[in-house]
């Protein structure tokens, strides 16, 4: 059995896999996330810093559920975050769509293979054969 601290509240709980949090501190993020979705969709032209203070939630936090795609936003919504490579402002992700299609053809070209040249296999000599005794 695997005990850990949990990182929030630092009770111990049984760990089975993910983050060393605990089931209630999972939980009470959860009803978090759910609130600030539900408030993003009631006031649709609020900054992250708004959401931040009337939800009681670290701006970090929003930023971290923007990077993982639960968080999604309306084309005319002030709250983004830059692509982790050339900085232009994202709705949700990581990478803005034209890194991420340059980082698809960089790992496509890097997959093609050249044909194999087969070099002639050399005769072998009755002298380079193992000999018993």
């Amino acid at each position: 059995m695997n005990v850990r601290n949990c990182r929030v509240c630092k009770k111990l709980f049984n760990y089975v896999y993910g983050p060393p949090v605990c089931p209630l501190c999972k939980d009470a993020k959860e009803k978090k996330f759910q609130e600030v979705k539900k408030y993003i969709q009631d006031h649709r032209g609020a900054n992250i810093h708004q959401v931040s203070e009337d939800c009681e939630v670290e701006v970090n936090q929003i930023n971290q559920w923007i990077r993982e795609e639960r968080l999604q936003f309306a084309e005319d919504s002030p709250i983004r975050v830059s692509c982790e490579k050339c900085g232009e402002m994202i709705r949700a992700g990581v990478y803005c769509d034209k890194c991420k299609a340059d980082m698809a053809n960089t790992l496509g070209n890097v997959y093609k293979k050249e044909p194999i040249k087969e070099e002639p296999k050399k005769k072998q000599s009755d002298r380079d054969k193992m000999r018993f005794l």
